[in-house]
């Protein structure tokens, strides 16, 4: 990160506050910045920054940031970066899916309108057809149809959907290029729905473009998003937030009056952003509104009861992580409640002695959940099975039919055993999965999924136990729990370990 001072003159910062990418071979910025003028869309410095970080590729071919974030104040202009990006992964690039999704159904049609000014600056209409233009002999088909606005091409089918953002929004997409603008409304549930869609893409690109949190409480994805940034070390990740430091709930250390931080925080000054605008909007605004929304600021991370710190959790992530054959591994299992989602997740030990996680699935629905755990104890043959009473309940006749088993005497268990967990040893499983983050005891294969779960995760108290809890309605923590399973059953049925035998699939899980 490299931290950017206020100008002593009123000019627009260069850099942002924050600015973090991979290393990258080379970049497509110039080819995007080239078609984007032959639309008439002149990008400003800033912009062409971002567009070459965008399209920054490594020696491989793929790009350098498959995650970026563009964190800047509303009226600056980041919906033209967005624009020049979409042109040349439609046009020039053969990316066969772009999903463009917005908080609200008119932000994503603005959006399309946008790009329909410049997809038909570019090209010529096809006979008396308003909705087909023709761009160097590739014919481009407008859909103007509610709630199916887009763009295809003739030649590829290639398209771009506009979406507004639900639970479900983007599920059955498989898209080359996401974006997410209006971020700081975007939350994990649909983080969850949308993620997906990048897997089996050769080359992804997910984008995220925002002005802060609306307040602490929300904008989990966002406040991930700078813990990875923060936490560094990130090899997929690009991020730039041009706000000023500090935070909403201490606005007494920010002076809101100094226009050269007015200037700092908004890339377009004296473009598209004026002296004169900005004083309007100090003059009519909150101090905190007109902190947030002008100046960048971030509101505090509300810690409720937030039990497990994502910076943390961040540095205990490692892409290399195997645990050893010898150690064993134990599963757990956890369902939703709706029965809409499970997750797996198994546990071992490492060669330095750490605790080793990886989530070892996770998908909607449950029917795929049981014969998903016959290969699992085909291959790994792990020394216990754990999930809660309720998991149990649900899937009791399935895991008989399948040859799973409780134990025949509870205080001697055979290898393979299930492990099946009552109120108390729900409790201990979230308390040693607390103490060892605390103790950075494990390292975790790093998983999308597990960190939502994690990052939307509380603990409730009921007397003298406690147990997981989502931080609201759209927050999925099944992963977190099958890993807080993992481990308990690890511990608890330690003593098997010298019945295991050796595992040829240790290097996956």
């Amino acid at each position: 990160m490299s931290p950017t001072s206020p100008r002593e003159s009123l000019s627009a910062a260069a850099k942002p506050r924050v600015e973090v990418h991979p290393p990258y071979a080379y970049t497509l910025g110039q080819e995007a910045d080239d078609l984007a003028r032959k639309a008439g869309l002149v990008a400003d410095p800033w912009q062409r920054d971002a567009i070459d970080l965008l399209l920054a590729c490594r020696d491989d071919g793929k790009w350098a940031c498959f995650e970026y974030a563009e964190l800047v104040a509303r009226q600056n202009g980041k919906g033209s970066i967005l624009e020049i990006r979409v042109l040349i992964g439609f046009l020039v690039l053969g990316e066969e899916t772009i999903l463009w999704s917005a908080h609200e159904y008119k932000t994503s049609m603005e959006a399309f309108r946008r790009v329909r000014r410049l997809i038909k600056r570019l090209g010529t209409q096809v006979g008396t057809n308003e909705n087909l233009y023709e761009i160097d002999g590739v014919r481009i088909k407008i859909s103007n149809t509610n709630g199916e606005e887009g763009f295809e091409r003739l030649d590829t089918e290639a398209r771009i959907k506009f979406v507004a953002r639900s639970k479900g929004s983007g599920r059955g997409f498989s898209g080359d290029l996401v974006i997410i603008d209006e971020a700081f409304a975007y939350t994990l549930i649909q983080q969850d729905a949308l993620m997906p869609t990048m897997r089996a893409r050769p080359n992804p690109q997910i984008i995220y473009t925002s002005s802060p949190p609306l307040d602490g409480e929300s904008g989990d994805v966002l406040y991930m998003l700078r813990a990875r940034a923060e936490a560094g070390g990130d090899d997929s990740l690009g991020y730039r937030d041009w706000g000023a430091d500090g935070d909403l709930d201490h606005l007494e250390l920010v002076d809101l009056d100094d226009r050269k931080l007015w200037a700092a925080t908004n890339p377009s000054w004296g473009i598209r952003v004026t002296l004169e605008a900005m004083v309007r909007d100090r003059r009519g605004m909150s101090p905190k509104g007109f902190a947030r929304e002008i100046l960048g600021i971030w509101p505090r991370r509300s810690q409720g009861n937030i039990v497990i710190d994502p910076k943390i959790w961040a540095t205990m992530a490692d892409e290399t992580s195997r645990r050893t054959a010898e150690g064993g591994v134990a599963i757990g299992v956890d369902v939703t409640p709706l029965r809409d989602y499970a997750a797996v997740c198994a546990y071992g030990v490492r060669g330095d002695g750490l605790g080793h996680v990886q989530l070892a699935d996770y998908r909607s629905g449950t029917k795929w959940l049981v014969p998903r755990l016959v290969e699992l104890r085909e291959a790994l043959e792990p020394i216990t099975i754990a999930m809660g009473r309720g998991t149990h309940a649900f899937l009791e006749t399935a895991l008989k039919e399948a040859g799973f088993q409780l134990p025949e005497d509870k205080d001697a268990p055979e290898s393979g055993d299930l492990a099946v967990t009552s109120a108390v040893d729900m409790a201990a499983a979230a308390g040693q999965v607390l103490e060892g983050v605390r103790e950075q005891a494990f390292r975790y294969v790093p998983s999308e999924h597990l960190d939502i779960a994690v990052a939307g995760a509380r603990t409730k108290q009921s007397g003298d136990t406690i147990a997981w809890t989502p931080h609201g309605p759209d927050v999925d923590i099944s992963p977190l729990v099958a890993m807080s399973l993992a481990r308990w059953s690890y511990i608890a049925r330690s003593f098997l370990l010298a019945e295991q035998k050796y595992d040829p699939l240790e290097s996956i899980f």
